[in-house]
């Protein structure tokens, strides 16, 4: 897609300032922020773009394209931490930034980029940031979906919305997924990695063992991938499982990265990791109950969107715990219906392979 027309800026071929995008922090925004730079690459060619990101969701950078530099900073989230807001602002005034991107509307957001004199901070109404953002955008709560919000900063004033939006990449080289399998002593077979992890419980699929074993079943490679907030459902897995299945979670994303991308197919709730490996391209399945996949899908498209088959009327709810205390949007999926569906993802991907 190409944002330029003539309702747009045309390029500013001779503006080589630096821009800095402040994304929102979880995992799968983060990585739809990449859509927010491609945009940005698309308008100001030469313009280099920085991110700000946590330590946590640094990794991700280095994969992806049109990035020059991760700015890793962590800020708390439950208070102000002043001092670290004036050792971030001192940074980013060193690096000569001359416009901001702020995608979160909090007033912790817009403080550094102020504080650092950012000449043009651009960012959405909200939170009382008057003077901390000079370049207001009105009208957040009428764009539909979470990427309209987010890509919308990235455009000029008053442009509509195009038709698409730049999907998120993520380029992961063959070498590295290479050294990656031979380090951690995996075979060459075809692959599932399940991400049974998710930000709040309603959204956890409850019959991962049961995939995990049918899968395994088919002489396949099962790897659990995720953060420690998951060895245990992962050590569940692997026992229901049995020698196929491998626990692969841990403290570093880049790990949970490159098994993504090494995979054939990726199994995973609405989650971080689910965005993670519809931008690296893998072939994904995503399964959800108390959210809409119209609003949370990653723009990439996934091979399979998993939903029950019965009818839900609370169904999508958009709460992370489920408040009846039934959590049928998601009990009532059977394993065995993933592993068939995932066995179907895989037999479609090898052959367009074979094409």
């Amino acid at each position: 897609m190409n944002i330029n027309s003539p309702d747009m800026e045309v390029p500013e071929s001779v503006d080589t300032s630096p821009i800095l995008v402040i994304p929102y922090m979880w995992i799968g925004d983060f990585v739809r922020g990449h859509s927010v730079v491609r945009v940005l690459k698309q308008r100001w060619p030469n313009r280099p773009v920085d991110v700000l990101t946590t330590s946590l969701c640094a990794p991700l950078v280095d994969y992806m394209p049109g990035v020059r530099a991760g700015i890793v900073w962590d800020l708390p989230r439950s208070r102000l931490a002043l001092a670290k807001q004036w050792g971030l602002a001192t940074l980013l005034k060193a690096n000569g930034y001359r416009t901001a991107l702020i995608l979160p509307r909090t007033w912790k957001s817009a403080l550094a980029p102020a504080l650092a004199g950012i000449p043009e901070r651009v960012g959405f109404v909200g939170e009382f940031r008057f003077g901390l953002l000079n370049r207001w955008r009105w009208g957040e709560k009428a764009l539909p979906r979470f990427i309209d919000k987010l890509a919308a900063l990235a455009l000029p004033d008053g442009a509509p919305l195009p038709p698409a939006w730049p999907v998120p990449e993520l380029r992961v080289p063959a070498e590295a997924i290479g050294r990656w399998r031979q380090a951690n002593g995996l075979g060459g077979g075809t692959a599932v990695a399940l991400a049974p992890g998710s930000v709040g419980p309603a959204k956890r699929w409850t019959h991962y063992p049961g995939a995990a074993r049918l899968l395994a079943q088919k002489g396949l490679e099962v790897w659990v991938v995720g953060g420690p907030g998951e060895k245990a459902l992962a050590q569940e897995i692997v026992a229901s499982g049995g020698a196929g299945v491998r626990d692969l979670t841990g403290t570093d994303l880049r790990n949970g990265v490159l098994a993504m991308a090494a995979a054939q197919v990726a199994i995973s709730n609405d989650s971080g990791l689910m965005h993670v490996a519809a931008a690296l391209g893998t072939p994904t399945m995503g399964i959800f109950g108390p959210t809409s996949p119209y609003l949370w899908a990653p723009l990439n498209g996934l091979a399979a969107t998993v939903q029950t088959k019965t009818h839900v009327p609370c169904q999508p709810c958009q709460r992370p715990v489920c408040r009846i205390n039934d959590h049928r949007c998601m009990r009532d999926i059977p394993a065995a219906d993933v592993a068939e569906i995932a066995a179907r993802v895989l037999a479609e991907a090898a052959a367009r392979a074979a094409h």
